[in-house]
């Protein structure tokens, strides 16, 4: 899967857009549901972009960046907010972890996978 592949879902205070990769149209619709709700309140509250995406590990990260001009953009509160949502949300991370890890990488489900 290529880098474009690896995002799994974005949303943009500038635009006042979300995306969801159709690569990944295939999770349930709660899940999908979960996500674009996390990623647009993200946006909604520190501003600038925010993505769900995986490394080439399948590792998932949450990224955040903003213009070099928004001034509304809130640095330190994009960090909590991150750290806020590891910790939130670290059921739902570790199974879209191994979601990508079985689906995209070929790894084998373990007993202790949660499946």
């Amino acid at each position: 899967m290529d880098i474009e592949g690896r995002v799994l879902a974005a949303a943009s205070a500038y635009e006042q857009k979300y995306y969801l990769n159709p690569a990944f149209e295939s999770l349930p619709q709660t899940v999908k549901d979960e996500i674009q709700v996390m990623c647009v309140l993200f946006t909604e509250e520190v501003g600038g972009v925010f993505s769900v995406e995986y490394d080439e590990e399948g590792n998932l990260g949450l990224v955040t960046m903003a213009d070099e001009n928004d001034l509304l953009y809130d640095d330190i509160g994009s960090n909590l907010k991150i750290k806020q949502l590891r910790k939130e949300k670290r059921e739902l991370f570790d199974q879209l972890e191994k979601y990508y890890k079985v689906k995209y990488l070929g790894e084998e489900l373990t007993d202790d996978s949660g499946y």
